[in-house]
């Protein structure tokens, strides 16, 4: 519950007023926190490459916009990524909870997880890696850099984030 909150409150501080979401397990809480909270807009979405299509629609309207996802999204969004993102200059925060990494129990998750770092690296897209809680507190101003130049990143949420905040 520490890391939701405290995922929430970065989120917050990086002015996002908009969230779209795929589901998946470990973001439950903190979907589920924003839903609460009923702050931020929150558009849940089938696929990661909707998201962006409405995120970049979001932008060009004045709104700032993250998505939740899992890290395998990835694999579906390269083009939106590369065609609309970064050719429009449009800053999207993609939060991805990384499976298929340490303690993943699903063997179809596995190969996703481990490309995610070798393929953002691949696509030019920064990333910040959140590991524990003490880290959340790096991804405002991360967002913040990014969005001055108006460069898309992705926030990667290890498992072990939330067993820290136990």
């Amino acid at each position: 519950m520490e890391s939701d909150n405290k995922l929430y409150d970065a989120i917050k501080h990086s002015n996002i007023d908009l969230i779209l979401s795929v589901p998946c397990k470990m973001l439950e809480g903190l979907i589920n926190l924003i839903n609460l909270k009923n702050e931020i807009r929150h558009i849940p979405i089938t696929r990661e490459e909707e998201g962006i299509g409405i995120a970049a629609g979001a932008f060009l309207g004045g709104i700032n916009t993250a998505i939740l996802m899992q890290n395998s999204g990835i694999g579906n969004s390269i083009n939106a990524i590369k065609s609309l993102l970064e050719i429009y200059e449009i800053p999207l925060v993609l939060f991805m909870s990384h499976r298929g990494a340490e303690g993943e129990k699903i063997s179809a998750q596995i190969p996703m997880g481990e490309i995610t770092f070798p393929l953002l690296k691949c696509i030019g897209m920064n990333f910040l890696m959140i590991d524990s809680v003490q880290k959340v507190d790096l991804i405002s101003e991360f967002i913040l850099q990014h969005r001055k130049l108006n460069e898309s990143v992705a926030i990667v949420l290890e498992r072990s984030l939330w067993r820290t905040s136990k």
